[in-house]
């Protein structure tokens, strides 16, 4: 079972933030809107486990990025770029060193980017005193990606839209295993593929509950073009039905229980395994609510 997220001690001025990941239990499209962009309908599953922001506030007003972050540039660093517009909206004179210590894989699908964007907004709005509301971080949060504001509200959510309205959800709190097939899939490829089931019949959040909301519509597509993935599935079937989160290529299922290491490193060879659990109200909100205890 991987390691759940909790509040770090600060030392030295750092403070620790988590940043969860998450599971689309399913996704449709149920038509296009007037500016070309799909209408989407999905349920955002959060998650105990993912990457953690390492943060420490500078007087000079300087952001600054420690360490690679798996590669990517800092301009294109959705956490730093959180830190930047926060700045700007709220006219903070203080700046911040970002550090991100990364377990979600990139292009996975299980919002590792968005998630720490998010987790930057909520943090720097609380260590920099900037006031805003969770609605106005959430739509700062729209401002970098569509999946940023359900972890600056921080609740297992019903999404419609491109994912923006949010309606928070109460869903079993499940163990599930996670599969990475280490596969680099172009989200903007699925989205033009022909083949694509775009006029799914709209659900509603009863439907989603009783079980009858199942499916990902980019499924179908990403077995057929990307061979790591399809495997990756059928070496999880045994385990349970598996599954494609968002767009990414990692694939998932629940289970009764966690499986024992000895099954997880058992997986195709240049995959990772690990299971993870299932909550409703994120880790960064009790670590946020930490921080306000310790500053009144």
């Amino acid at each position: 079972m991987a390691a759940s997220l909790s509040l770090g001690h600060p030392a030295d001025g750092w403070s620790l933030w988590p940043a969860p990941a998450k599971l689309n239990l399913f996704l449709h499209i149920v038509g296009r809107r007037d500016d070309g962009y799909h209408e989407l309908q999905t349920a955002f599953q959060l998650l105990d486990w993912g990457d953690t922001i390492h943060i420490r506030v500078r007087e000079n007003g300087e952001i600054r990025r420690l360490g690679e972050n798996s590669g990517i540039e800092p301009a294109d660093d959705l956490a730093i770029r959180a830190a930047r517009l926060l700045q700007v909206r709220a006219d903070a004179r203080l700046g911040a060193e970002i550090r991100v210590e990364k377990r979600i894989p990139l292009g996975g699908g299980l919002g590792g980017g968005s998630s720490n964007a998010a987790s930057v907004l909520v943090a720097l709005n609380q260590l920099w005193g900037c006031g805003f509301s969770t609605p106005q971080l959430a739509g700062l949060g729209l401002e970098l990606g569509a999946d940023v504001p359900v972890f600056v509200q921080g609740r297992s959510a019903f999404a419609e839209g491109v994912g923006e309205r949010l309606t928070p959800l109460d869903l079993p709190e499940r163990d599930f295993l996670l599969l990475d097939p280490a596969t680099s899939i172009s989200t903007g490829a699925l989205f033009q593929a022909p083949e694509l089931t775009r006029d799914s019949p709209p659900l509603t959040i009863a439907g989603l509950l009783s079980g009858a909301a199942t499916g990902n519509a980019f499924e179908p597509i990403v077995r057929a073009r990307y061979p790591a993935v399809a495997r990756a599935m059928d070496w999880l079937a045994p385990f349970g039905n598996p599954r494609l989160t968002g767009t990414g290529s990692v694939v998932f299922a629940v289970v009764q229980a966690p499986p024992s290491a000895s099954r997880l490193a058992a997986c195709p060879e240049g995959m990772r395994a690990w299971c993870v659990r299932g909550v409703n109200v994120s880790p960064l909100l009790n670590t946020l609510k930490d921080h306000a205890r310790q500053e009144s």
